[in-house]
């Protein structure tokens, strides 16, 4: 869900102000990070991206619990998401937003009537403070959940310009 789609007028999405807040984890002991390919024509890469210290990190997100038209109690959540910050504009027109440690709490218990100041902590996070690389195309595929997955692999040139 897009950070912009909290606010506009009209749009359903604002009511999710009123959902319930959660952190979500960006990180994993096998894939460290979000994983984004960049496209150019039929020609992906796909990257791995996480923190310069290597620290697992965390996603703003909201969730809620409702009932579907057959009566089927479903849980569901999602991912906020923003502006790309340098370190992917290239790769991404958007990002998650990561979470800095100290707004945890802040995220998790501030009453949906400060939507001002919940707004203030869903900007892209500092690219000065992560890092990237090329990854194998073995991580398109869901079932190659393997360490591999997350090792970095020399980048074909990916051209994204014509002469």
């Amino acid at each position: 869900m897009r950070v912009h789609d909290l606010s506009v007028p009209g749009n359903l999405s604002r009511v999710s102000w009123k959902l319930s807040r959660t952190v979500l984890r960006g990180g994993t002991s096998r894939k460290v990070g979000p994983l984004l390919d960049r496209k150019s024509g039929k020609e992906r890469q796909p990257f791995h991206f996480g923190m310069k210290d290597k620290s697992l990190f965390a996603f703003a997100g909201v969730w809620d619990c409702w009932k579907s038209k057959a009566g089927q109690v479903v849980e569901s959540c999602s991912i906020l998401t923003t502006a790309p910050n340098d370190l992917l504009e290239g790769v991404h027109d958007r990002m998650p937003v990561i979470l800095p440690r100290r707004h945890y709490q802040a995220w998790l218990t501030a009453p949906a009537t400060e939507a001002e100041r919940l707004a203030e902590l869903l900007l892209p996070f500092d690219a000065s403070l992560m890092h990237r690389y090329p990854v194998s195309s073995l991580v398109n595929k869901p079932q190659n959940d393997v360490p591999e997955c997350a090792l970095e692999v020399r980048s074909p040139e990916i051209h994204t310009q014509l002469w």
